[in-house]
Order: C-alpha cells, then structure tokens, then sequence
C-alpha cells in the first residue's frame, strides 16, 4: 500500500475531535449500519478513525480485538464498549440503537418483498454479487487495520497473526483453542517488547 493512501492518524488523545453526543453516536452507527450490506466493520473503521477522529487506529483495533472476547457479534460489542466509553451506558444504548434499529426495519421489510420474489433468477444472481463485493469490503478494512502494524514495523505481531490465520482459515482449528494458545503469547511479547523499550 503506498504511503499517500494511509491517512495519518493523531498520534495522541489530544489530536481527537470533541466527544461524540448521543444523538451524534446514535446518526453515526446508524449510517454505518445502513452503509455496511455484508458487513459494518469497514464504515465503522472509516467513521471512527478517519471521518470523525473520534479513535486512532491503533485504540480501533485495540477496542475491536477486545470485542471479540464478549459474548455477541464483534461489531454490535464495538458499538457498545464505543458509545459507553464517551457517554456511558447511555451512549452504549444509543450507539447499539443506531447499528441495529434502521437495519432491522428495513430488513423486515425486504424479508416480506423477497418472500413473494426470492425465486426470481436475477434476484438471485444480484445477491450473489452483492455477497462478492461483501467479501471484498472486509478484505479492505482487514488491510487498513494492518496499516498501524506496518507503520511499527512489527515482525512479531506479523507472525503471531500469520499463525493464528494458518490455525483458523487453513487447518480449520477450533476458535477457542486457538486463542488459548495465541492470547497468552501475544500478551507475552507485548509485555517483553514493553520491557526491552523502557
């Protein structure tokens, strides 16, 4: 990726726009919910990190890979921890309100169309190429989240995420077995690289 197409990111707090209001938190993950047909976690990323400023990249990606140890979907855990960290159980609410409420809706309402037209061969054919620019959509935010590791340089980080996309995607391992193996080792380096800079 060629340097010009990673926006820089504030690299502290300080470089953050003001804290978001509730109704701010909730017309935000609102329309990343209604933007985000096969997944929200690339318009999520674009409002918080590059839009809004509201998170770094590197705070994205912490806050993110936390949400993948609460029970629940990652993005509707991210919408929760996001809107309570600024404005507390009430912006947690809001921000779960605005990802879940409007798609909710429209998806009932597309349920009741496709039930009468879900066998129309075009029909067909549209969603399978809506599930193909899906695909490419999460490829994308997976390579912009990857981007602060490739400003750190961190070889380390590479390799423990190469080994847990080999034991996953590849030798189709279990899940939890696998982050009992990979959660203890990447807090491990960290804590050493932690120790070896200070």
């Amino acid at each position: 990726m060629p340097p010009e197409s990673v926006p820089a990111e504030p690299s502290s707090p300080d470089l953050h726009s003001d804290p978001p209001s509730v109704i701010a938190l909730f017309l935000a993950f609102a329309r990343m919910s209604l933007s985000g047909f096969g997944g929200v976690l690339v318009f999520a990323r674009r409002a918080i990190v590059d839009e809004h400023r509201w998170m770094t990249a590197d705070e994205f990606n912490e806050t993110f890979a936390l949400c993948h140890f609460l029970p629940g979907p990652n993005i509707v855990n991210l919408s929760l921890v996001f809107g309570s960290r600024f404005r507390g159980i009430v912006g947690g609410v809001a921000a779960f309100a605005g990802l879940v409420g409007p798609p909710m809706l429209l998806v009932t309402a597309l349920a009741a169309v496709y039930s009468h037209f879900g066998q129309v061969e075009a029909l067909r054919r549209g969603l399978a190429g809506v599930s193909c620019a899906a695909i490419g959509l999460l490829v994308s935010a997976i390579i912009r989240m990857m981007a602060p590791l490739l400003k750190k340089r961190d070889g380390l980080g590479f390799v423990v995420t190469a080994a847990v996309f080999v034991a996953i995607g590849v030798w189709q391992l279990p899940l939890p077995a696998v982050l009992l193996v990979a959660v203890p080792i990447s807090l491990a380096v960290t804590y050493a690289k932690i120790r070896w800079t200070s």
